[in-house]
Formats: C-alpha cells, structure tokens, sequence
C-alpha cells in the first residue's frame, strides 16, 4: 500500500499573527492584564500568520454556538472539496474512484457528516465507505491515515482517501480569559488535507506504508481535549502535554522501531505533528533529534499555525512535494492527542 498524493486547502483570508493580536486587543483589551498576557503569549508561539474561516471583523457576529457550527459546515464542506480534488488531480485519478472516505475533524459537528455532504455534492460512488471520526483531535491525521491503510490492506485493489478540516478559529470562547484559551487563540489556524492511500494492486508511486502502531496512555484524559458547553468547544490544555510527550515518545517510538527490526539510526526523515514550540522541543528531546531534524514542522507552524489533526499531514505535503528524500529512506509520521495517545507510521521512499 503507498501514499499516491496529498494535497492541502485553505479559507481565502490570511493574517500575521500582529494583525490577530490587535483584533483580539481590541476585544479584550480593557484590562491591562490581559492584554499584557496576551502579547506575551502569542508571541511565543513561533507563529508568523495563519489562515481564517472568516474575516476578524466577522467573528463578532457568531455569538452563538449554532452561528459557528453552520459557518463551520460551510467552509468545511468548500475546502473537503478542494482539498480531494486537487489529490486526485495529481493521481489522475477521477471522483468515483475513492473506495472509502475517511474524515476527521475536532472543530465541529455535523449529521449528516461533512463525508457524506461531499458524497452528493462531488458525486462519489454511492457505494463508498464512509468513516467520519470525531474527537481524535491532533492525533487524527496519523490516526486517520492507519485507518486508510488498514482499508487497502484489507482491499489490495481499491483506493481510501483521508480528509482533515479543522476550523480551529470557530471554536474561541470570547469570555474565557483562562491561560489556555489565550495560548489556542495564538496557536491554532484553519485549513484542510487531503491524502490517497492506494492499496498493492493499484499501480501508483509513493511512499509504502509498512507497519502502524498506537498507543493509549491511561488516566491522562485532562491532558488535552474540549469541554462542551452551550456556547460550544471550551479548550483544555495542560501545561503537562510536553511532559507527556517527553517522557513516553522515545520509548514507543523505539518499541515500534524494535519490532520492524530496526532502531532510530534507520530512519531518514521525521514528519512530526506542529503542536507548538514546547511539543515540538519536547519530541527532539524525546528522540534525540537535532532542531534541522524537524524542520519541516518548525516551518509549516510558523507559516500556518497548529491546524490539529491537519498539522502532521501540511507536514508530509511539504515533504512529498518539495523534499522527497531518496528512494529508499525510511520515515516516521507521528502524531499526538487526546486521550492521551500516539499514533505512528513506518513510511519507505
């Protein structure tokens, strides 16, 4: 089974991270503390700009969970489309070959499923699998690509598709002034990828999935995740996520490896989720990794932020497009989240 093509999508409407700290000043900065906190945060993130469903000046009028939730259907339904069509174009493939769809996102709901609004509206087989998968957050888009491999392996001869939307800008809560909110509302951006994953007797060139692997982490469900209420998504974020990556990513990472029968000094290339500066300094130490080694993900949060479960797969576009390493070299896709829990892949070029 080989990874045929990906591709990315994004909202029209860009802003550098100056222009979404004076919008969010101007919205809280009555008090002088926080908007003190707030420059100081944002300016942490080691994020340059990042992409938004809407206009700032718009975010005023979603007052309401159910305002967000539909603009949210909107958009996620445009940038699925873009973003699967631009994967099959590079495939040459057409619409009504993708066997199964699998679709992942954490920043909105909806039933029917954004798959299933895409089955009509883009006219795939009415014979499709659908696999809509909520709440894996930014684990996701490795989770969801295990999930599309595990398909083709099962069906040698038949092509899955992932597709991520996360709109994290949909999800601020304007009257929470908690440390965590302020760091999601410098962090997180908005976007979309998509990925073909092709099964051993479709004749397409790519990277192989060879073996996947997943770990759950008991008891460390307050790690990460969203409270829901009724104004929607209220963020949860620990300050212990580095820790937790620190302390058990090494370890499983060289579980995997062990099993494969091979060891960190085998692997070429590290195509890691963005998290955030601390997430990704973390998982250099865990793994021993020079900063060069994750340069990837450094870049792609700086130009687009933490775009959860979207995050790993901008990294792997980056790296199928414009650094393909040689053939033969062996990668690591690996993702974090909510759960807490790892999902990895062992790629070969």
């Amino acid at each position: 089974m080989h990874i045929a093509s990906t591709a990315t999508a994004f909202p029209p409407y860009y802003y550098t991270q100056r222009e979404v700290v004076d919008a969010l000043l101007a919205f809280w900065g009555g008090d002088p503390k926080i908007a003190a906190v707030l420059e100081r945060l944002h300016f942490r993130t080691s994020v340059d700009g990042r992409y938004f469903s809407r206009r700032l000046e718009e975010y005023a009028a979603l007052d309401t969970w159910g305002k967000t939730n539909k603009v949210w259907i909107e958009t996620a339904v445009d940038l699925g489309e873009r973003a699967l069509d631009c994967a099959l174009k590079q495939a040459r493939l057409e619409r009504r070959q993708i066997d199964a769809l699998f679709f992942v996102s954490v920043t909105g709901v909806a039933s029917p499923s954004v798959d299933a609004r895409l089955v009509n509206r883009m006219g795939l087989s009415p014979q499709i699998q659908r696999n809509p998968i909520f709440g894996l957050g930014c684990v996701a888009g490795a989770a969801g690509l295990a999930r599309a491999a595990d398909y083709v392996r099962a069906y040698p001869d038949r092509v899955a598709a992932l597709l991520s939307v996360e709109l994290c800008s949909l999800t601020w809560q304007r009257d929470d002034v908690s440390v965590a909110n302020l760091i999601s509302s410098g962090l997180f951006g908005d976007g979309a990828a998509a990925v073909l994953v092709a099964g051993e007797k479709v004749p397409r060139h790519g990277p192989k999935i060879v073996a996947t692997h997943r770990v759950f982490y008991p008891e460390t469900e307050d790690v990460m995740g969203w409270d829901i209420s009724e104004k929607g998504f209220r963020i949860v974020l620990s300050p212990d996520v580095p820790k937790v990556v620190a302390e058990n990513l090494g370890r499983d990472v060289d579980g995997f490896l062990a099993a494969q029968g091979l060891s960190r000094k085998d692997i070429g290339t590290w195509i890691m989720h963005t998290g955030g500066p601390k997430v990704l300094e973390a998982t250099e130490e865990a793994l021993g990794l020079p900063r060069e080694a994750l340069e990837v993900s450094w870049e792609a949060l700086r130009r687009v932020g933490n775009l959860s479960s979207a995050s790993v797969l901008v990294v792997l576009d980056e790296v199928m497009k414009h650094r393909r390493p040689a053939p033969g070299t062996r990668s690591i896709l690996a993702a974090m989240g909510p759960g807490f829990c790892a999902e990895m892949l062992l790629l070969e070029w």
